[in-house]
């Protein structure tokens, strides 16, 4: 039975870091609330698995992942659990775990760039809360993008099986993942990205390399890649992005 990923139809947020996994490794898979064989019952399909007065082990909010009856929730934990069947983690269970810690840290991340335009409450709309996303996004730029794109630059560089890969010497997850980040950075704020590669050049090397990976390739050019927007997590918004000191 192929996969099933439940998540929004019209935008890439938390489930694109699972999409990119099960396109790189060419699983069988099915974007449930997405394409033509969804005729619309995906959303209602997807939130009557999370509202289930009945069943157990509901999911709080998608992304989440069905493997037969087995429902999976939250993209890094659905990435622990898919990354050794798909050859995209170790097998070793505690070289997994140092992996997971890696996702984890993105996760963090992620939710940080959705507080640059929210940081108010999700439940407000952007424009309710506008001078204080200018004051967190200015905060963000000069701040916490280089604490973690500096982290995430010294673990490829001290890798000892070299900076090619954030973990050991072949391609997982994470590095998909972090493609993910580099990518969404570059769309939600151009002026402070702009000299990205000059300051994190394995990393740079590192979104590169993935987009020239063949199944990755095929995917970014398909319309089962969805565009950035301003619905997403990554968001461009003029008056949001700056120079980064």
């Amino acid at each position: 039975m192929p996969y099933e990923l439940y998540y929004w139809d019209s935008i890439q947020g938390r489930g694109e870091f699972v999409r990119l996994a099960l396109e790189e490794a060419n699983a069988d898979y099915v974007d449930v609330c997405r394409g033509p064989s969804s005729k619309g019952q995906g959303i209602p399909a997807m939130m009557a698995i999370m509202g289930s007065r009945s069943d157990a082990d509901i999911p709080f909010a998608p992304p989440f992942l069905k493997d037969g009856e087995r429902i999976i929730p939250h993209a890094a934990n659905i990435l622990m659990y898919l990354g050794p069947k798909l050859r995209l983690a170790p097998q070793n269970e505690g070289e997994r775990h140092v992996l997971n810690g890696l996702q984890l840290t993105i996760t963090d991340f992620v939710a940080e760039v959705h507080d640059t335009h929210h940081p108010i409450a999700t439940s407000k709309y952007y424009e309710d809360q506008k001078e204080e996303a200018k004051s967190r996004s200015a905060e963000f730029i000069q701040n916490r993008i280089p604490k973690y794109l500096g982290y995430f630059e010294r673990v490829l560089q001290q890798n000892p099986e070299g900076p090619a890969h954030i973990f050991g010497g072949g391609l997982t997850y994470v590095d998909l993942s972090l493609f993910q980040v580099f990518e969404g950075l570059r769309y939600a704020f151009p002026r402070a990205t702009a000299h990205l590669s000059d300051r994190y050049p394995h990393l740079s090397a590192l979104r590169a390399a993935v987009m020239k990976r063949p199944n990755i390739a095929r995917y970014l050019q398909s319309d089962r890649r969805i565009p950035f927007n301003e619905n997403g997590i990554f968001r461009h918004y003029p008056e949001l992005d700056r120079d980064m000191a």
